[in-house]
């Protein structure tokens, strides 16, 4: 398979980038006559119509596709034979499946007419709580498949955080497993669904798979088993003649999946992505960014939890028509070498993983290289949160061996696939930068006021927040059942800007570095986590007063989470009250947005009209104790040196 928009070298990549500047439809419409369509957008339709005033966005709107299509029918002629995804298990001991495009369509189709037994429809949402297990991605494409809504919860979710995303997505079918592998770790996934589920009244069907046989409470009525079903549609597709179920007929702007995302509130937030631009946009950023050739076996090491393996484990490269490994367990289970074994065996091209793996992975030193063959790597990438030039070094010395370009790839959920990053081979990589932006990206630096950013910092670089001033294909649509909270996310703080909510440098030559979040959210481990969601978890402790939370630097997650807490509790010594409101944080979100350090305090720097200074907390969480600004406009500017003394 030949992908005509693959970008060949430099000065290709400026004309395509100049022409989807000035004719973006023309651009567009030329790329997606690489795809299947039922029926396609033509020359003198409206491909583009958009304002960030409301905010409006419809590219291809009137043509008519199924992604799944796609990303299977279309590969069977020539690929049917050829793996589409590769899994490997979480112990490296267990049986590696091979799973063809062949199998992959049989699989989706089986999967499909399951659905339809069990009452889902086209516009339905179905949320999938599962372990990385290639029924992840059958049930994922399934969805897509009969038109239905997929929402993906990552397995670290509590039953509080599934419950509320089940609540807001008015979501009434469940997929599941029985538990999930996770290193050492066994995750009793069926069981915390059992919990979210208490009082819900929507829910008519839970589907739950196989995989670690643990003991689990199935309702009568409600829950059903993954293999008797699809035993059931087995036999009726059989039956049919022709095993096949058809791909609903989808508009271009149709739902395609909700993902939800925390935000600066305490509720998370559903971004929603169509079908079309979500579907071009993933390939042909996989194709470019990555500069994939047919045949190549691509490793992104995330979860199908998160945006990164919605876009470049299944849709991105099943597009393509591409291989993709799915991995089931950590990098540093059973040992340090995980990783390295994997490219090893199954002869990975690309290895797309986070700053986050790497700088972990750097503690161990090089033993966990020993014996490992790592020649066939021709690329690698990170994604997730800026990385750090030293982690850089080491990712092109001892994995790329100084052959292999880097990726540096900047991305949101809510943009849907790859905004800024070098293409490999292709344009200039710049330790620690994403470098260029994709054709059709228009990136502008800001200051507070809107204005463009044109002054120049003591190292020569212009200094702003990141707003992006068009429409891409994939950008989100909406947040599901708000779209005025959509709006005042990422259009309302600049006038027809999109704002990405994260700083930036721009040197000389246009390339971007991403310094971090400039609102109240933290990127921990490449996860965006709200402060407020954050400070909600801990003020749900019997004992809490009150909390604010900020981000400070770590040396491992890149963003750790601090927290200052004023306790009017007598249970417990300090240590005690520490784990308890861990507990109790674990217990609302998940273990992901533990705080990694928490101060108890008296009270918060706060104005006289009772707004929390986290400026001053940031700074001190910093280490930053001398310069932390104007105090005198504090309810009790006291307070401030009693936390300072306090800092842990």
């Amino acid at each position: 398979m030949s992908y005509p928009f693959q970008i060949q070298s430099l000065d290709q990549y400026k004309q395509d980038y100049q022409r989807s500047i000035e004719k973006p439809e023309e651009f567009w419409l030329s790329v997606a006559d690489s795809f299947f369509w039922k029926k396609k957008c033509q020359a003198g339709d409206k491909v583009l119509d958009w304002n960030f005033t409301e905010p409006k966005v419809e590219w291809f709107k009137g043509a008519k596709l199924n992604i799944t299509e796609n990303c299977i029918d279309r590969h069977l002629d020539k690929l049917a034979d050829k793996p589409a995804i590769i899994w490997e298990p979480n112990n490296p001991e267990e049986r590696v499946r091979v799973v063809t495009y062949k199998r992959l369509h049989k699989r989706v189709c089986q999967v499909a007419q399951m659905l339809k037994n069990n009452g889902v429809k086209k516009g339905d949402r179905v949320c999938i709580y599962m372990g990385m297990v290639p029924e992840l991605a059958y049930a994922v494409l399934g969805c897509a498949r009969i038109g239905a809504i997929h929402s993906v919860i990552f397995g670290g979710f509590s039953a509080q955080s599934i419950a509320d995303r089940l609540d807001d997505a008015n979501a009434e079918f469940i997929i599941t497993c029985d538990g999930a592998y996770r290193g050492a770790k066994d995750i009793p996934l069926k069981s915390v669904i059992d919990d979210a589920l208490i009082g819900n009244k929507k829910i008519k069907k839970v589907i739950v798979y196989t995989r670690t046989r643990t003991p689990v409470s199935m309702i009568k009525g409600r829950d059903v088993w993954w293999e008797d079903e699809m035993l059931h549609a087995e036999d009726q597709l059989e039956h049919s003649g022709e095993f096949n179920f058809p791909a609903e007929e989808m508009d271009a702007e149709d739902p395609l999946f909700i993902l939800y995302t925390s935000g600066s509130t305490g509720k998370p937030k559903g971004v929603v992505h169509s079908c079309a631009g979500y579907m071009l946009w993933t390939t042909y950023t996989f194709v470019n960014v990555f500069q994939y050739k047919q045949g190549d076996i691509h490793f992104c090491t995330a979860d199908i939890g998160w945006i990164t393996g919605h876009s470049y484990i299944v849709y991105g490269p099943l597009s393509a028509g591409g291989t993709s490994v799915m991995f089931e367990g950590i990098p540093t289970w059973p040992d340090a070498g995980r990783f390295w074994d994997i490219v090893d065996k199954h002869k990975v091209n690309i290895l797309y993983t986070a700053p986050t793996a790497i700088r972990s992975l750097m503690s161990f030193g090089s033993a966990p290289f020993e014996g490992k063959d790592l020649s066939t790597l021709k690329v690698l990438g990170t994604v997730g949160e800026p990385i750090n030039e030293e982690a850089w070094h080491w990712y092109d010395e001892q994995v790329g061996k100084k052959r292999c370009p880097i990726v540096d790839t900047w991305w949101q959920t809510e943009t849907g696939g790859v905004l800024i990053s070098n293409m490999a081979g292709i344009t200039p990589s710049k330790p620690g930068w994403a470098t260029l932006p994709m054709p059709g990206v228009q990136p502008l630096l800001v200051d507070e006021n809107g204005k463009e950013a044109t002054e120049k910092n003591e190292d020569g670089f212009i200094k702003g927040n990141l707003c992006i001033k068009a429409p891409w294909p994939s950008i989100l649509r909406t947040t599901y059942g708000d779209h005025e909270r959509c709006r005042q996310n990422y259009f309302a703080t600049y006038e027809n800007l999109y704002f990405t909510g994260d700083g930036a440098l721009k040197d000389e030559h246009g390339n971007y570095r991403i310094t971090g979040r400039v609102d109240d959210v933290l990127n921990v481990s490449g996860h965006r986590i709200g402060t407020a969601e954050v400070e909600n978890a801990i003020n749900m402790h019997a004992g809490v007063v009150e909390s604010a939370v900020v981000g400070y630097p770590h040396d491992l997650k890149g963003q750790g989470i601090y927290a200052y807490v004023i306790y009017n509790g007598t249970h417990g010594d300090e240590e005690m009250r520490r784990k308890d409101i861990l507990q109790t944080v674990t217990r609302v979100i998940g273990p992901i947005a533990k705080p990694d350090k928490i101060q108890f305090v008296s009270g918060l720097p706060k104005t006289r009209s009772g707004k929390i200074m986290r400026r001053i907390l940031r700074k001190i969480a910093e280490g930053e104790t001398q310069n932390l600004g104007d105090t005198t406009t504090l309810l009790d500017p006291g307070i401030v040196e009693e936390i300072r003394s306090g800092k842990i």
